[in-house]
């Protein structure tokens, strides 16, 4: 689904069950909540800690997470992430467009 679906979705969503967005600071402070139950997941998975029992394990869900908060800031401080991410594409296909091709470290 395109972006710009997506940030209707979650205003509808918002306006249906939601009563209203949270601040703009609220917002920010559960992303980086959802963040770091992402990086918690992917620390006991991939790295070397191991789960608790009271662990979330579902990575899928808690980037879920992280993207529909990151979906509520776009919207209620009105930026078009598809544009956005449109340019950042076009940003870094002409500033890395050889550079990581060229990175010994990537050539192993």
């Amino acid at each position: 689904m395109p972006i710009n679906k997506l940030q209707q979705q979650v205003d509808d969503w918002i306006r249906q069950h939601g009563v209203r967005y949270f601040d703009v600071l609220t917002n920010m402070a559960i992303l980086t909540e959802e963040v770091g139950e992402v990086a918690r997941i992917i620390s006991r998975k991939y790295g070397e800690q191991s789960f608790k029992d009271t662990d979330h394990k579902d990575l899928g869900e808690e980037l879920a997470d992280v993207l529909f908060v990151v979906l509520c800031l776009a919207n209620q401080t009105n930026t078009d992430l598809k544009g956005s991410f449109d340019r950042k594409m076009e940003k870094i296909t002409n500033r890395d467009a050889q550079r990581h091709h060229d990175n010994e470290k990537l050539n192993i």
